[in-house]
């Protein structure tokens, strides 16, 4: 577990790393997350204060997007598609069939901290859904046996 200090430290790098960037906000997030594997609470006022924002306006713009976490994922992240194209294929369904044997619901981490389970709005394989991505590896044409497999894949 990484101390406020550190954290801040590490932050402030990125914060010059972004200085005189046009829109930077996202980015430095980007970047937080990168350096961390989420955007840790401490870094909120960190950067509203670099930004001249306030915490709220930072907050807001990490809750709302998706791929933003604000707490560390699983060793292996299981993306799956819930647009509509994937929901017309049976996204829905894999969708249900994954979070049951996961034991989690969007955004949970399995307890021994193998896999994690995120919804993610089109992955561009709307022609072969119901699509997902493990590891950032694209998988097309995803059903419940798939799944498993991919579940007993990260756990192993």
């Amino acid at each position: 577990m990484l101390d406020a200090a550190t954290v801040t430290d590490r932050i402030e790098h990125i914060l010059e790393a972004h200085q005189g960037m046009e829109g930077p906000l996202l980015p430095i997030l980007h970047a937080v997350q990168a350096e961390f594997g989420h955007v840790p609470q401490s870094a909120l006022p960190v950067i509203a204060k670099a930004l001249n924002l306030s915490k709220a306006e930072v907050h807001g713009v990490v809750t709302f997007y998706h791929d933003f976490r604000e707490a560390p994922a699983g060793r292996h992240v299981l993306k799956l598609c819930r647009a509509e194209a994937c929901q017309a294929m049976g996204a829905d369904r894999v969708a249900a069939h994954a979070q049951k044997a996961l034991g989690v619901d969007w955004h949970g981490t399995t307890l021994n901290g193998a896999v994690t389970l995120e919804p993610v709005f089109c992955l561009g394989l709307c022609a072969c859904g119901p699509a997902a991505m493990l590891d950032g590896k694209p998988i097309a044409r995803c059903d419940e046996a798939r799944v498993d497999a991919l579940i007993a894949e990260a756990r192993a």
